[in-house]
């Protein structure tokens, strides 16, 4: 079982998303969805993280709700029983991908290295997060994958900004980045909704 292709080509950015509190979730998968970007990834990095899914599964049922951050098993079936529709992992170990698989949920498990993403192949899955991507060789070492790792397509994410998003988007094997851009602190904190929807309209005209 691979993630399926759809998930990768849904938006060329995937926002990645802290909420801090539960009342800006629904607005901002409001504003991501005005704004042309149908998937938004809420980490589980906050006490409110899986109130805020269940809110977004509740109330924006047209969004495509992933949970990010999910760093064990106990996370994954968590997410699954909010309302996540796909996962997201930083990294990846056999007992992770066992949790994941049992959610039955898409998911895209991170990698950093070519022995990671070999044993990411080797488990079946064909689609990955690359995190954290600029700490890790950025666009010049994704580029040189595309040859002893031609199975392989990724979702960069980490470090990633508008002006370095495209040039990602241009490798072969990349199917869309991660993005925290979209969703800035000080925009949630303000409720500047319109600033959100800006931003997402934005990169959804990034070429792929």
């Amino acid at each position: 079982m691979s993630t399926p292709e759809s998930l990768l080509g849904i938006s060329p950015v995937i926002p990645v998303a802290v909420v801090h509190e539960v009342g800006q979730a629904v607005p901002l998968a409001k504003a991501l969805l005005a704004g042309g970007v149908p998937i938004i990834e809420l980490t589980l990095r906050t006490p409110v993280a899986l109130d805020a899914m269940r809110a977004i599964a509740d109330e924006v049922p047209d969004i495509v709700l992933g949970a990010g951050t999910v760093t064990t098993p106990a996370a994954a079936k968590a997410a699954a029983a909010a309302g996540a529709t796909f996962l997201v992992s930083p990294g990846l170990t056999p007992a992770l991908l066992a949790g994941m698989e049992e959610t039955g949920l898409p998911f895209l498990p991170g990698t950093a290295t070519v022995s990671e993403a070999i044993a990411v192949l080797e488990a079946g899955y064909t689609e990955m997060k690359f995190f954290p991507a600029e700490q890790s060789g950025g666009i010049g070492y994704l580029g040189s994958l595309t040859t002893v790792l031609a199975d392989a397509r990724f979702c960069p994410t980490g470090g990633i900004k508008p002006t370095t998003a495209a040039d990602y988007l241009a490798l072969s094997n990349v199917g869309c980045v991660g993005g925290s851009w979209l969703t800035p602190k000080d925009a949630l904190d303000a409720g500047d909704w319109a600033r959100v929807e800006t931003l997402a309209r934005e990169a959804a005209a990034l070429a792929r």
